[in-house]
């Protein structure tokens, strides 16, 4: 039997990303896992990483994300952003004491036309947050189990905009408080794709010789 201890060490040792080339040591140590403990997260270090999501890059600097956000603090408010998760993702995200929903503007401010690019700068804001709540010893779990015609619905959001994400954020828990399989998936090793995957040149799907010398 491994103890508490022992599990959280090989959790959090198995998931630093062993990488083909070099790479900062916070997106190494950056992942998402699924075991959350229940303290709270200070208010200063969660204004922290919304700063820091504020200043990622985007489209004519439009800034298209915003951050619907529910603590235990307030559990009514909790229950309503738990509420709109998939059933599976409800199952550990309920242990996390911040829940958040990202939300995309879908058109430009100043044309009003639309912003083909919102998803992705939103995904930029939530990777930037994610970088900062690392550097703070903080985890964040992006999700795309969420109903999002209920958020809209529940939240009142205004035609134009679209949530994007469900987002778990807090310290480290014990993975013991999962299920098995749960157990099994946070502590196995994580796993990417190759750079001669996905890094192309000359044509579609052509291997870039850069990633292969």
């Amino acid at each position: 039997m491994i103890n508490t201890g022992a599990r959280k060490y090989l959790q959090m040792s198995n998931k630093i990303a062993n990488t083909q080339y070099p790479v900062a040591e916070i997106v190494r140590q950056r992942w998402s896992p699924v075991a959350f403990c229940d303290q709270p997260v200070e208010t200063e270090k969660l204004c922290t990483v919304l700063e820091a999501a504020s200043w990622a890059a985007s489209s004519f600097n439009e800034q298209p994300w915003s951050f619907i956000i529910a603590t235990k603090d307030n559990p009514g408010e909790f229950e309503q952003l738990l509420s709109c998760l998939a059933e599976g993702n409800q199952q550990w995200a309920k242990n996390a004491p911040v829940l958040m929903l990202s939300v995309a503007k879908l058109y430009f401010q100043h044309k009003g036309v639309e912003n083909k690019h919102a998803f992705h700068d939103v995904g930029a804001a939530a990777a930037t947050l994610a970088i900062q709540a690392t550097a703070l010893g903080l985890y964040i779990h992006q999700m795309a189990g969420f109903d999002a015609a209920k958020a809209k619905q529940v939240y009142g959001i205004a035609e134009g905009y679209e949530p994007v994400a469900a987002i778990a954020l807090g310290y480290l828990g014990d993975v013991q408080t999962l299920p098995e399989k749960l157990q099994q998936r946070e502590l196995a090793p994580r796993q990417r794709k190759n750079l001669e995957n996905f890094v192309f040149s000359g044509s579609w799907n052509q291997v870039s010789p850069l990633v292969t010398k």
